[in-house]
Formats: structure tokens, sequence, C-alpha cells
């Protein structure tokens, strides 16, 4: 790779009275606990959406796209850092995403840009991570006892007021021993769920398997724009500067160590998880495979004590995941609310971070019991938000900041990877959006179905 032009050093310092850096991005983390946060980022349920993703692309093109997009994010995420760890050196250490694109790309409109990109990215993962939680919460009810009276929004909203109480850790480093139970979860639910579809798939109530794709072309073209933007939302965070801010400096190289670590668990739970759900449910594979793997009508396919566990674990990890993705919110509000010299717990401080956490959380819930859409909000929120901070942005600003010769294969490398997915972003936007209009029309307001 090119070797960055020498940078004016400068003593640029954190502002001081910057509550949001002090309380909530704290930097005293070290590089496995890095790798905790970004397993937690992108190893979540999601991964039980990838047969779902696969039903729109096949076999060989899913297979594919699930490799380009990890060799993508991967090489992606290694730019950034790198891109984080010179600006350190140069005396301008970011901890947040929109700093880090203000500063390099020298345009104002960059800040506002990314604040917009995030909040969709924040907003949608809590909206998704409070519903996928209120759904496996359904499915046990629902097969304990199957004509009970108790609806998905009353799951949802007692997935909230948890998720309340636990909102109130003040710091990303906080986090870090929760993170690590996030990554023991996703290994648990993901061999479970495997074991669970090799018992569905080889059992004498295994269901037809057909892998054909949509007949016609346009809605075939439609549903494989969809599953690249559920596998962009599948691989993306959109937060690695934040994470990278929980580093205690120097950061330099701690983050590699810390993608190592993430894409190991990558490797063993994506694939597993995507080839044994399609599998035995082909082009019939739910948004959720656990509810594939229960059946509204017929016998479980699956021991319930197996499809049981799995759930616990999947609830489990999702207070993880909605905690993560609400740091970047909460370090807003208290960078605008708290102050920074008085104490973390303070009574000045205190309350309004009590208040604020809790309506974000609120309107998380709200937005999750209104709009059951698990399977259609990743595609747009990966189209419309991971596909430009993760496949887009990391590129440009490798290229900005190193400045590779235009002759180099460096450069070509990272201009192909954001036209190609500057024009996947957009169809995929727009195959997205087209679905969740089209699926509008099955659902009412509060209701108990979620919509594939």
């Amino acid at each position: 790779m090119a070797e960055p032009p020498k940078a004016d050093i400068g003593n640029r310092r954190q502002d001081e009275d910057d509550a949001g850096a002090a309380f909530v991005l704290q930097s005293k983390g070290e590089w496995w606990h890095a790798g905790f946060h970004l397993t937690t980022a992108i190893v979540g349920p999601t991964i039980l959406t990838l047969p779902y993703a696969f039903r729109g692309l096949g076999w060989g093109l899913g297979f594919l796209c699930l490799t380009v997009m990890g060799v993508v994010t991967f090489y992606s995420y290694l730019l950034m850092s790198k891109v984080l760890d010179h600006c350190e050196k140069s005396g301008r250490r970011h901890i947040r995403f929109r700093e880090l694109a203000a500063d390099v790309l020298g345009s104002g409109w960059m800040f506002y840009f990314v604040i917009f990109i995030q909040t969709a990215i924040n907003t949608g993962v809590g909206v998704g991570a409070i519903l996928l939680a209120g759904e496996c919460l359904q499915i046990m009810y629902s097969n304990i006892s199957p004509h009970g009276s108790l609806k998905l929004y009353h799951f949802i909203a007692m997935v909230t007021a948890v998720m309340i109480v636990f909102s109130q850790l003040p710091s990303f480093h906080s986090l870090r021993h929760i993170n690590f139970c996030s990554l023991l979860f996703a290994l648990g639910y993901t061999i479970l769920v495997v074991a669970a579809c090799i018992h569905a798939g080889t059992s004498k109530n295994a269901p037809p398997r057909d892998y054909s794709l949509e007949p016609k072309k346009s809605a075939r073209a439609f549903s494989a724009f969809t599953s690249l933007s559920i596998l962009a939302a599948i691989f993306g965070n959109g937060i690695l500067p934040e994470i990278q801010a929980t580093l205690a400096p120097p950061a330099t190289g701690k983050m590699v160590k810390g993608l190592a670590m993430c894409y190991a668990v990558i490797f063993v739970t994506f694939y597993s998880a995507a080839v044994s759900g399609y599998w035995v449910f082909g082009n019939k594979s739910n948004s959720n495979i656990l509810k594939s793997l229960l059946p509204d009508s017929g016998p479980s396919l699956a021991p319930t004590w197996v499809l049981g566990l799995a759930i616990i674990f999947v609830l489990l990890q999702l207070f993880a995941i909605g905690l993560v993705y609400s740091q970047v919110a909460y370090e807003i509000m208290e960078k605008k609310s708290a102050d920074v010299r008085q104490g973390m717990f303070s009574k000045r401080n205190l309350i309004p971070r009590i208040i604020l956490r809790t309506i974000y959380m609120i309107l998380c819930g709200v937005f999750a019991a209104m709009l059951p859409f698990f399977g259609d909000i990743n595609g747009v929120v990966g189209a419309i938000g991971f596909i430009p901070l993760d496949f887009i942005l990391p590129m440009l600003l490798y290229n900005m900041t190193y400045k590779p010769k235009k002759s180099s294969l460096t450069y070509w490398i990272n201009v192909s990877i954001m036209v190609i997915f500057t024009g996947a972003g957009i169809m995929g936007a727009f195959s997205s959006i087209r679905k969740l209009v089209l699926d509008a029309n099955q659902f009412k307001l509060f209701s108990s179905d979620v919509v594939d």
C-alpha cells in the first residue's frame, strides 16, 4: 500500500467540555476489548437472516456475494483503521466517524452526512434488535401457550423495559464484559441452529427443498439487490471509529488484532448458518430461521430444548447489540446535555442521562411494534446506511489521506469498490424500499405478525 504523505503535526486536543468523549467514549480498552465490541456489532442474530438472503441469490451467487462482502469489509475496516492511526500519529486523534470524515475530506457537510447515516443505522438496528427479541419471545410463548392472548407488541414492550435498564450503563468501555458474553452467545446459538437445521434436513419430516429463484427476471433482480443490501447490513457496523476510540492510546495496530478476532468468529458463524439454513428450507427460508424451524402449523422440526436454548442465547445477545449501537446516540446526547466538570454519576449528569436514554429506547420500541418488517428493515438499513459508511467512505478516506498514485493497484481497487458499491447501494435502496412498500399492504399497526 502507498505510504502516507507527511502531515502537519498539530497539538489538537479533545475539548475539555466534551462530555460525550469523557463519559461515553472513554479510551481505556485493550485490543481484545475492541474485538468483543466489533464481534457484537457484526456477528448478531442477523446471521439468522442469511438463508433468507440466499433465497434471492441462489447457491452460487449467494456464496460468491457472502465471500466478497467479507473480504471487502475486512479490507475496508483495515483501511479505516490505518487512516485513524495516521491521524493519531499526526496529532489529530479522532474518536468519531463524523469528525474523521470532515477532517480528511475537508467538507463541513460530511460531518452532518455521517451523523444522518449513523443515526439511521443506530435507529434501524435498535428497532430491529427490539423487534427480533420480541419475536423470539413470541415464538417461545406460542409454543408454550398456542392460544394465549399476548401479542407481539406485548413482548416488544417487555424487551424495551429491559433495554431501558441496561441503557443506563454509562460508557462504551463498560460494555466489554457484556460483549465478551455476547461473543460466546453468538457461537452458542449458531452451533445450536446449525445442529437443528441438520436434524430437520435429515428427519422424516424434512420440508421439500426448492432452490429456484423468482420466475420473472425483474422480480429476480429486485430480490437479488435486496439480498445484497441485507448482506451489507449483516457485515456492516458503521461505528468502527467509535470502537477504536475505546482503545487506550496509542491505538496503532491494536484494531487489526481486534478485526482478526472478529473475522475468525465471522468465518465460523456466517457460512455455517447460511449453508445449513438454506440447505433445509431453500426459497421458503424465513427472515428468522428460528421461525422456519418452529412452523405455525405442524410439529417442531428440531428438539424443542435445542431451539429454546438458542432463543435464550439470541435474546441475551440482543441486549448487548442494542447497547452497542446506542452508544453514538448517547454520545451525542451527553455532549449536549452533560457537564464534564461534574462527575459522571453526579445528580446534574445522572438525571438527564436516565431521561434521555429512556426516551430513546421507548421510541425504538414504539417503532418496532408499529413496523414489524425485520427482513425489510435489514435491507433498507444496509442500503442507505452500511454501504456508504463501510463500503465507500473508507476507500475515499484512505485515498485522500495516503494519496496513492493513480497508476497504483491500491488506488484502482479502492475506486472500483466505491463505484460498484455505490451502484449496488442505489439499486439496493430502491429494491428494499420497494419491498417495504409491497409488504406494507400485509400488516396493520401493532400487528402480531412479522412480515417477511
